[in-house]
């Protein structure tokens, strides 16, 4: 009941003094809000990067051919150079295979759901007339096409016999359609485009249209019209455009329901390497797993939150020195009704209490406004930025907690203070 009796006089006495207990919360207000607002801006931007990059398959593990990292050369008396990599040009017997595709698939076909290929060929103009459209050509695979998970509007996607045939025929975005056919989705199947590649021009034919959607993990400050898109053509197709017999530099393994990406990665790298590219003087096989790419940017983004929300909480024990300060000069003031209550049987310890709770409602009051405007703060911040607010209800915690802290840590010696003045000289006090 005490406690209770206290927190009731702490409020009475921020009525009693309205804006000098605003200037003393001023310091713990812009502390907590500062710290407040980072961690959410920081919880915000890390969920909209996890989301965005576990869209692209946070189970898949991209292999593909890196230089070795280092070569030893030994003379013939005895001494030994170590050497960097050697920026060599890849030749026909470096690069991964069908045949190595299918080995691997069949030693680990209980781990592999299948292989997500592809071969870019390049930015490019789009025309049709007078009408042009950017757009960024690249050939897929079946497995590649059904883990882009793209949102058709019109027309078909790639078929099977599109792949088998290695047809040219594509499939294009509405922003291309929009720039070449004024937004007629329907009228844009079953045309050709030419599309300029350097200094060449290629024929394709439209079987598709599929949605549009900006990257969350860029801005792009380029016009509608000067927007690049994917334009999506059969793997073979692609790679007949490159005159490409060789192989893949690089692929990606769409691995199965319940296998650990990040424990597998290795096994891949390994096993590839061992068998396959153990004679290989430049280069080996590197393999990492998106899941471990989405843990190590997650732990990056939430470091870095941190310790600017540490720099920012300095500005909290300027707030708690300028508690301290006013909680002096309050007991200074109530000097003569300190020495009343002692004369009339209050213990140091309830005194104290008094003191110390008045403190902690003051930094709790403050604390409360802080977390109220930070987040205030962060919701505009990240509607700017396009992401989707997410509060630091960690933040938060801590904050409250923090705030209770200072209360009691800054307010203990100005109590202690209180509680040691004797009833009679505090009483003879003017």
């Amino acid at each position: 009941m005490l406690i209770w009796e206290n927190i009731l006089l702490a409020f009475h006495g921020l009525r009693a003094n309205k804006m000098r207990s605003l200037l003393t919360m001023l310091g713990i207000i812009i502390g907590i809000a500062s710290v407040i607002a980072i961690m959410t801006l920081g919880n915000s931007l890390s969920q909209s990067v996890t989301d965005s990059m576990s869209s692209m398959g946070a189970n898949n593990i991209t292999v593909g051919l890196q230089q070795k990292s280092s070569s030893t050369e030994t003379t013939s008396s005895g001494m030994t150079f170590v050497f960097g990599p050697r920026m060599t040009k890849m030749q026909e017997e470096d690069y991964v295979t069908e045949e190595v595709l299918s080995d691997l698939k069949s030693r680990y076909d209980a781990s592999i759901e299948g292989y997500s290929l592809s071969e870019n060929i390049g930015s490019g103009k789009a025309q049709k007339g007078s009408k042009y459209a950017y757009v960024n050509a690249e050939g897929v695979n079946a497995s590649n096409l059904e883990n882009l998970k793209l949102t058709l509007l019109a027309g078909r996607l790639l078929s099977q016999r599109d792949q088998d045939e290695a047809r040219r025929v594509v499939l294009v975005s509405d922003l291309v359609v929009k720039n070449m056919f004024d937004k007629d989705v329907m009228s844009a199947i079953g045309q050709t485009i030419d599309v300029l590649f350097q200094n060449r021009y290629d024929t394709y034919t439209i079987v598709g249209v599929y949605q549009y959607e900006e990257s969350s993990m860029g801005f792009s400050s380029a016009s509608e019209e000067d927007t690049e898109t994917m334009m999506y053509l059969p793997l073979q197709a692609a790679r007949d455009q490159n005159h490409n017999t060789s192989g893949y530099s690089q692929f990606t393994i769409l691995t199965a329901a319940g296998v650990s990406a990040s424990d597998f990665c290795s096994t891949i790298e390994t096993y590839l390497n061992d068998r396959y590219y153990r004679d290989n003087e430049n280069f080996e096989i590197s393999a990492m797993s998106m899941e471990s790419i989405v843990k190590s940017m997650t732990e990056m983004l939430s470091t870095v939150a941190l310790v600017i929300a540490a720099i920012a909480g300095i500005s909290l024990l300027v707030g708690g020195i300028g508690v301290m300060n006013i909680m002096l000069v309050s007991i200074t003031e109530r000097t003569r009704e300190i020495g009343t209550r002692k004369a009339l049987g209050a213990t140091n310890g309830s005194i104290r209490l008094q003191f110390i709770m008045e403190a902690i409602v003051l930094c709790l009051v403050g604390g409360i406004l802080g977390i109220l405007l930070g987040i205030a703060v962060a919701t505009i911040a990240t509607s700017l930025m396009g992401y989707t607010v997410s509060p630091s209800v960690s933040g938060i915690l801590i904050s409250v907690s923090f705030s209770v802290f200072i209360g009691v840590f800054f307010g203990y010696y100005p109590a202690n203070k209180a509680a040691k003045l004797h009833p009679i000289e505090a009483l003879r006090y003017e």
